[in-house]
């Protein structure tokens, strides 16, 4: 079976325009994360459009959500943030060279 988006997570994600958009790029974050900042900088930097929701802001149902369907679709050892989706590669917490990596 296919893990399917939650489907009220569309509504939630908040845009960021970008001229590099080959890649379809989704963070899930925190708004108070250091690393999630650094992580945004980072795809602001290079121009990259991304979409990203961060997570401290959902309600608690909204958020166990996400974070299952992440663990079913990614199966990642953990949930770390930011959680940086790229087509269908991810990366779990702060790596500039993985990213650089997955969006070659």
């Amino acid at each position: 079976m296919m893990t399917m988006l939650p489907e009220f997570m569309g509504e939630l994600f908040k845009e960021v325009d970008g001229k590099n958009d080959s890649h379809d790029v989704s963070i899930y974050s925190l708004s108070t994360c250091m690393w999630c900042k650094k992580c945004k900088n980072y795809l602001k930097d290079r121009n990259v459009k991304y979409k990203y929701i961060d997570l401290d802001s959902l309600s608690p149902n909204q958020k166990s959500e996400i974070l299952e369907y992440l663990r079913e679709k990614y199966k990642p050892d953990r949930i770390a943030y930011p959680f940086l989706v790229c087509d269908d590669k991810f990366v779990v917490g702060y790596d500039p060279n993985k990213y650089e990596e997955i969006m070659k």
